[in-house]
């Protein structure tokens, strides 16, 4: 993977405590951004730092809280990485609650759109910015047991095309990207269910989380600019020529 130039940047990545979110701050800044990431408390800030190189920043905040998000977008990123979500509740839609349901598109789907709606008009008035929302298949095609996590996939794919509709104009590059079926602890849950496909891979088939780091990083340099307001797959040929990565065995 090649050397990626982010310098002078200014980056927010919720959830960037571990998984995919800890791989994309850590390409965010070896490229050189200054970068903010949340978590839920801070001694998952204080592990992720021992990771960490360059100059970041952890902050306390749940993403569904919307006063506290405010006030952290409110500082100014030209970068947003929506990030943070939750599988749960795994379960037949006879099987699950309303409540769990609702709680799942809160998390994955009002949370970003809240944060992509704070940092917009900030982006605009600095004359541009980079939104790359963490898609997944699961947005385009229905899997047993995830109603709620497609449902709110699907709903974050097409608010990165509305964004492109209402700001690409103006300067704001926004992505749906999909990083594939990464090593995480989302996965884990996945496969503690028994629910579906996905939940019969092993662990040994899973990617790394360093790669998909890295394609969020490159999605935010310039170099990516023909692919906005679309979503994007890391296991797609396409992608990968254009993104600079090997093709997939």
């Amino acid at each position: 993977m090649r050397a990626l130039d982010l310098s002078g940047r200014t980056a927010l990545v919720t959830g960037g405590n571990r998984g995919i979110g800890l791989a994309a701050v850590q390409q965010l800044a070896r490229a050189g951004a200054r970068v903010t990431f949340t978590a839920r408390s801070e001694e998952n800030i204080e592990t992720a730092m021992e990771s960490l190189v360059g100059v970041v920043e952890g902050r306390v905040c749940d993403v569904t809280d919307r006063p506290a998000m405010a006030d952290l977008i409110d500082e100014g990123f030209d970068i947003l990485v929506n990030n943070a979500g939750v599988i749960g509740p795994i379960g037949r839609i006879g099987d699950v609650s309303a409540e769990d349901w609702a709680r799942n598109i809160e998390t994955n789907l009002v949370a970003a759109f809240h944060a992509i709606q704070v940092a917009v008009p900030g982006m605009v008035n600095r004359g541009g910015g980079t939104i790359v929302n963490l898609s997944s298949g699961a947005a385009h095609r229905p899997m047993e047991g995830w109603s709620a996590y497609c449902a709110g996939k699907a709903g974050l794919a097409m608010v990165t095309a509305c964004v492109h509709a209402e700001w690409g104009a103006h300067g704001i590059r926004a992505f749906g990207f999909a990083p594939g079926v990464v090593d995480t602890d989302m996965q884990g849950a996945i496969r503690a269910s028994g629910i579906n496909p996905v939940s019969q891979l092993p662990r040994t088939a899973l990617a790394p989380p360093d790669q998909p780091g890295w394609a969020i990083a490159w999605l935010c340099t310039p170099d990516a600019d023909a692919m906005a307001g679309q979503e994007v797959d890391i296991r797609h040929d396409t992608f990968r020529r254009a993104a600079g990565l090997e093709p997939l065995a």
